[in-house]
């Protein structure tokens, strides 16, 4: 029998995700996060391999693949996602079972797992409830530009290739918009966590 609770986290890019992740480790959850499995997993033999075959040997360097080149080129368009999402996500699923398991026999029972790409990599089913973070596409624009250091055009085709506000409206069980203060976010997320 399962003791243990799983909350998928996902939304869109530059919504929050990371503050409302924190605001759950604060409210006793341990995290799982996607990117840093997904770090983890560029450095296995077999993605790499597949990564430089579809994306170019000249991602190579002596520090392993150029991930700011690298999603340069996935994140031209959807077909190109798709080919990275198809190398990354069934080695990530592998660390995320693994870390999974490790937390579970320590007795942790509140997890939260923060995966940008929780529908794409089909982990949605597994989790007992799925969080949505989004917030205003200028807003995103705003803070994807900042945070990543990219131009306007970039951070829109980025938003463009992901699934819209409406599809995770559709398909989670709670959605937060978080275009107001970080008073307003830690008020949304503490509701959420309580009917959790």
């Amino acid at each position: 029998m399962k003791n243990y609770k799983l909350i998928g986290l996902t939304g869109t890019t530059g919504s929050g995700k990371s503050v409302v992740r924190d605001i759950f480790e604060e409210n006793g959850y341990k995290v799982i996060d996607a990117d840093i499995l997904a770090r983890k997993a560029i450095k296995n033999c077999i993605v790499e391999e597949n990564i430089l075959l579809m994306f170019g040997v000249d991602l190579m360097t002596s520090n392993g693949i150029d991930r700011k080149e690298l999603a340069k080129r996935a994140f031209k368009d959807k077909a190109s996602v798709n080919i990275l999402n198809s190398i990354m996500h069934p080695h990530i699923t592998t660390l995320f079972i693994n870390e999974l398991k490790e937390l579970t026999a320590s007795g942790n029972e509140k997890i939260i797992f923060d995966a940008p790409q929780l529908f794409e990599a089909g982990m949605d089913i597994i989790c007992d409830d799925v969080v949505a973070v989004c917030a205003d596409e200028d807003i995103r624009i705003k803070r994807i530009t900042k945070r990543d250091n990219i131009s306007e055009e970039t951070a829109k085709k980025r938003i463009r290739i992901q699934f819209s506000d409406s599809f995770f409206k559709e398909n989670c069980d709670y959605y937060i918009e978080n275009n107001s203060t970080l008073e307003d976010l830690k008020a949304k997320v503490k509701e959420i966590i309580s009917k959790i």
